[in-house]
């Protein structure tokens, strides 16, 4: 047997769980994704797996079935790890995208028009892409959890203390999240950290 954990936990949680299954003859890969909801329906995900690099060969097949980039980064742990350095760009990204635009409307610009410039030269991100246009749109429903990546936010914390890391965007926006949390917004998406910064700026992206 193998199992797959695509979830998005932590490295030492793959590591424990790997060593558990390990005695009772069961393999195991710690495979997380990105690429959202779209990605998933679209089986377009990005997977990013650790473990024995055979274990991934064999498994290679299904992971097609679901990812357009499989990448075996290597052992137990490695897809976990990889996937907190994914998360901690994710919350840069989603922050920036609504700063951009709270900053944007402070000048009254027109946001659908901003979105077009921000996402067609080096600004750009998935984040802008994606999230831009919900936060535009007053959609605030999850493709991704407002929760979830503030688990991972403390995550990614616990490994810079740890580390002895100097992580300050990653600091500053798992406080917002917080904000979020205290909201009661952690079953929004993401780009609800926009709420945030509309209260602390007293306007609305519009």
């Amino acid at each position: 047997m193998v199992v797959v954990d695509m979830s998005t936990n932590s490295p030492e949680t793959a590591t424990r769980v790997s060593s558990e299954l390990e005695k009772k003859g069961v393999e195991f890969l710690d495979a997380p994704v990105t690429g959202g909801d779209k990605g998933a329906r679209e089986a377009t995900l990005t997977i990013m797996a650790g473990g024995k690099k055979e274990v991934f060969d064999r498994i290679l097949p299904i992971f097609q079935a679901m990812g357009k980039e499989i990448v075996y980064m290597g052992p137990t742990g490695s897809g976990q790890a990889t996937k907190l350095c994914n998360q901690a760009a994710v919350a840069l990204h989603t922050l920036a995208t609504c700063e951009a635009l709270i900053l944007g409307s402070s000048y009254s610009l027109p946001t659908k028009e901003l979105l077009k410039v921000l996402t067609s030269g080096a600004a750009s991100s998935w984040n802008l892409i994606n999230l831009g246009p919900k936060v535009v749109a007053r959609d605030f429903e999850p493709g991704f959890k407002a929760a979830h990546l503030h688990k991972d936010l403390k995550a990614v914390m616990r490994v810079a203390e740890a580390k002895h890391l100097t992580l300050p965007g990653n600091a500053a926006v798992m406080q917002l999240f917080n904000a979020v949390m205290a909201e009661k917004y952690g079953e929004k998406g993401t780009q609800v950290v926009a709420r945030i910064l509309e209260r602390l700026a007293d306007r609305e992206i519009a």
